[in-house]
Protein backbone atom coordinates (compact mmCIF):
# COMPACT_ATOMS: atom_id res chain seq x y z
CA UNK A 1 0.00 0.00 0.00
CA UNK A 2 1.44 3.42 -0.84
CA UNK A 3 1.60 6.15 1.13
CA UNK A 4 -0.86 8.15 0.03
CA UNK A 5 -3.18 5.32 0.03
CA UNK A 6 -2.36 4.25 3.88
CA UNK A 7 -2.80 8.36 4.41
CA UNK A 8 -6.05 8.35 2.52
CA UNK A 9 -6.92 5.55 4.71
CA UNK A 10 -5.55 7.15 7.68
CA UNK A 11 -7.41 10.28 7.00
CA UNK A 12 -10.71 8.19 6.00
CA UNK A 13 -11.30 10.01 2.58
CA UNK A 14 -11.47 6.92 1.32
CA UNK A 15 -14.13 4.07 2.47
CA UNK A 16 -12.84 0.93 3.71
CA UNK A 17 -15.27 -2.13 3.27
CA UNK A 18 -15.48 -4.47 5.73
CA UNK A 19 -17.28 -7.74 6.62
CA UNK A 20 -18.96 -8.34 9.77
CA UNK A 21 -21.09 -11.49 10.98
CA UNK A 22 -24.58 -10.43 12.68
CA UNK A 23 -25.59 -13.40 15.06
CA UNK A 24 -28.02 -14.61 18.29
CA UNK A 25 -30.84 -16.77 18.51
CA UNK A 26 -33.91 -16.26 16.72
CA UNK A 27 -36.02 -13.55 17.42
CA UNK A 28 -33.19 -11.57 19.50
CA UNK A 29 -33.66 -8.66 17.10
CA UNK A 30 -30.75 -9.29 14.65
CA UNK A 31 -32.63 -8.03 11.19
CA UNK A 32 -34.31 -5.44 13.45
CA UNK A 33 -30.81 -4.14 14.49
CA UNK A 34 -29.23 -4.02 11.27
CA UNK A 35 -32.60 -2.35 9.18
CA UNK A 36 -31.43 0.48 11.86
CA UNK A 37 -27.74 1.32 11.15
CA UNK A 38 -29.58 1.08 7.16
CA UNK A 39 -30.28 4.73 5.75
CA UNK A 40 -33.82 5.62 6.16
CA UNK A 41 -34.56 5.58 2.89
CA UNK A 42 -33.43 1.59 2.55
CA UNK A 43 -34.76 0.51 5.49
CA UNK A 44 -37.71 -2.09 5.44
CA UNK A 45 -40.54 -1.36 7.26
CA UNK A 46 -41.69 -5.00 8.24
CA UNK A 47 -39.05 -7.62 9.11
CA UNK A 48 -39.17 -10.83 9.34
CA UNK A 49 -37.65 -13.78 10.38
CA UNK A 50 -34.55 -14.48 8.41
CA UNK A 51 -34.07 -18.00 6.47
CA UNK A 52 -31.02 -19.15 6.26
CA UNK A 53 -28.99 -15.13 5.87
CA UNK A 54 -29.50 -12.18 4.32
CA UNK A 55 -26.39 -9.64 3.54
CA UNK A 56 -27.22 -5.80 3.93
CA UNK A 57 -25.13 -2.91 3.55
CA UNK A 58 -24.75 0.26 5.97
CA UNK A 59 -21.82 2.78 6.29
CA UNK A 60 -20.60 4.18 9.79
CA UNK A 61 -17.35 6.52 9.68
CA UNK A 62 -16.13 6.05 6.10
CA UNK A 63 -16.55 2.46 6.77
CA UNK A 64 -18.62 0.27 4.10
CA UNK A 65 -20.26 -2.42 6.20
CA UNK A 66 -21.25 -5.45 4.75
CA UNK A 67 -23.24 -7.39 7.47
CA UNK A 68 -23.94 -10.63 7.18
CA UNK A 69 -27.45 -11.12 9.26
CA UNK A 70 -27.42 -15.11 10.05
CA UNK A 71 -30.82 -17.07 10.86
CA UNK A 72 -30.99 -17.90 14.31
CA UNK A 73 -32.85 -20.97 14.30
CA UNK A 74 -31.46 -23.69 15.79
CA UNK A 75 -31.43 -25.83 12.37
CA UNK A 76 -28.95 -22.82 10.72
CA UNK A 77 -26.76 -22.11 13.39
CA UNK A 78 -24.29 -24.41 11.62
CA UNK A 79 -24.18 -22.07 9.07
CA UNK A 80 -22.66 -19.27 11.28
CA UNK A 81 -19.11 -20.98 11.05
CA UNK A 82 -19.23 -20.49 6.69
CA UNK A 83 -18.63 -16.90 7.59
CA UNK A 84 -15.93 -17.25 10.09
CA UNK A 85 -13.29 -16.83 8.28
CA UNK A 86 -13.67 -13.60 6.29
CA UNK A 87 -15.09 -11.78 8.91
CA UNK A 88 -13.71 -8.41 10.41
CA UNK A 89 -16.26 -8.57 13.21
CA UNK A 90 -19.13 -9.83 15.62
CA UNK A 91 -22.60 -8.23 16.35
CA UNK A 92 -24.05 -10.87 18.99
CA UNK A 93 -27.66 -9.86 19.62
CA UNK A 94 -28.64 -11.01 22.40
CA UNK A 95 -32.92 -11.02 24.18
CA UNK A 96 -32.19 -9.65 27.25
CA UNK A 97 -36.02 -10.49 28.35
CA UNK A 98 -35.32 -14.32 27.38
CA UNK A 99 -33.67 -15.69 30.24
CA UNK A 100 -34.91 -19.63 29.77
CA UNK A 101 -32.93 -19.08 26.37
CA UNK A 102 -29.51 -17.47 28.09
CA UNK A 103 -28.11 -20.96 28.58
CA UNK A 104 -28.60 -21.68 24.52
CA UNK A 105 -26.99 -17.61 23.90
CA UNK A 106 -23.95 -18.95 25.67
CA UNK A 107 -23.29 -22.38 24.12
CA UNK A 108 -23.42 -20.95 21.46
CA UNK A 109 -21.27 -17.99 22.13
CA UNK A 110 -18.57 -20.56 23.69
CA UNK A 111 -19.07 -22.77 20.11
CA UNK A 112 -17.93 -19.61 18.35
CA UNK A 113 -15.31 -18.49 20.39
CA UNK A 114 -13.77 -22.11 20.43
CA UNK A 115 -14.04 -22.57 16.07
CA UNK A 116 -10.47 -22.38 14.68
CA UNK A 117 -11.28 -19.61 12.77
CA UNK A 118 -12.46 -17.56 15.52
CA UNK A 119 -10.29 -18.70 18.44
CA UNK A 120 -6.66 -17.63 17.07
CA UNK A 121 -8.14 -14.17 15.39
CA UNK A 122 -7.86 -10.52 17.74
CA UNK A 123 -11.56 -10.47 16.63
CA UNK A 124 -14.09 -7.25 17.99
CA UNK A 125 -17.21 -8.66 19.20
CA UNK A 126 -20.13 -6.21 19.82
CA UNK A 127 -22.91 -7.50 22.42
CA UNK A 128 -26.05 -5.89 21.71
CA UNK A 129 -28.30 -6.85 25.03
CA UNK A 130 -31.53 -6.34 23.13
CA UNK A 131 -34.77 -5.84 24.44
CA UNK A 132 -34.10 -3.60 27.38
CA UNK A 133 -37.45 -1.55 27.35
CA UNK A 134 -39.05 -5.00 28.48
CA UNK A 135 -40.01 -5.72 31.80
CA UNK A 136 -38.28 -9.00 31.79
CA UNK A 137 -34.83 -7.92 30.51
CA UNK A 138 -31.99 -8.48 32.61
CA UNK A 139 -29.50 -5.50 32.89
CA UNK A 140 -26.16 -5.86 30.26
CA UNK A 141 -24.30 -6.16 33.34
CA UNK A 142 -26.14 -9.27 34.25
CA UNK A 143 -25.70 -10.79 30.58
CA UNK A 144 -22.21 -10.21 30.61
CA UNK A 145 -22.00 -12.37 34.06
CA UNK A 146 -24.19 -15.06 32.53
CA UNK A 147 -22.53 -15.35 29.37
CA UNK A 148 -18.60 -14.93 31.48
CA UNK A 149 -18.05 -12.13 28.87
CA UNK A 150 -15.40 -11.27 31.43
CA UNK A 151 -13.42 -14.54 30.51
CA UNK A 152 -13.11 -13.37 26.95
CA UNK A 153 -9.16 -11.96 27.26
CA UNK A 154 -7.84 -12.43 23.57
CA UNK A 155 -10.72 -10.19 21.57
CA UNK A 156 -11.94 -6.39 22.33
CA UNK A 157 -15.65 -6.84 23.35
CA UNK A 158 -17.99 -4.56 24.47
CA UNK A 159 -21.75 -4.64 25.66
CA UNK A 160 -24.22 -2.57 25.23
CA UNK A 161 -28.17 -1.92 26.05
CA UNK A 162 -30.03 -1.53 23.04
CA UNK A 163 -33.89 -1.55 22.11
CA UNK A 164 -33.74 -2.13 17.94
CA UNK A 165 -37.12 -0.71 17.69
CA UNK A 166 -35.98 2.44 18.64
CA UNK A 167 -32.28 2.60 18.57
CA UNK A 168 -31.46 3.15 21.50
CA UNK A 169 -28.21 1.89 22.66
CA UNK A 170 -27.22 1.08 18.86
CA UNK A 171 -25.38 4.07 17.58
CA UNK A 172 -23.00 3.86 20.44
CA UNK A 173 -22.04 -0.25 19.81
CA UNK A 174 -21.77 0.67 16.23
CA UNK A 175 -19.01 3.43 16.89
CA UNK A 176 -17.28 0.95 19.29
CA UNK A 177 -16.80 -2.21 17.02
CA UNK A 178 -16.17 0.72 14.12
CA UNK A 179 -12.85 2.05 16.15
CA UNK A 180 -11.90 -1.29 17.09
CA UNK A 181 -11.98 -2.43 13.26
CA UNK A 182 -10.27 0.72 12.19
CA UNK A 183 -7.42 0.30 14.36
CA UNK A 184 -7.21 -3.53 13.44
CA UNK A 185 -6.99 -2.18 10.03
CA UNK A 186 -4.17 -0.20 10.52
CA UNK A 187 -2.23 -2.18 12.78
CA UNK A 188 -2.42 -4.69 9.77
CA UNK A 189 -1.08 -1.77 7.54
CA UNK A 190 2.05 -1.02 9.03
Amino acid sequence: MGLFQKLAHFLGVKKREVNVLVVGLNNSGKSTVVNKFKNEDERIAEIVPTVGFSVEKFENQHLAFTAFDMSGHGRYRDLWEHYYKDCNGVIFVIDSSDRLRLVVVKEELDLLLQHPDICNRRLPMLFFANKMDSKEALSSVKIAAALGLDKIMDKPWHISASNALTGEGLQEGVEWLTQQIREMILAKNY
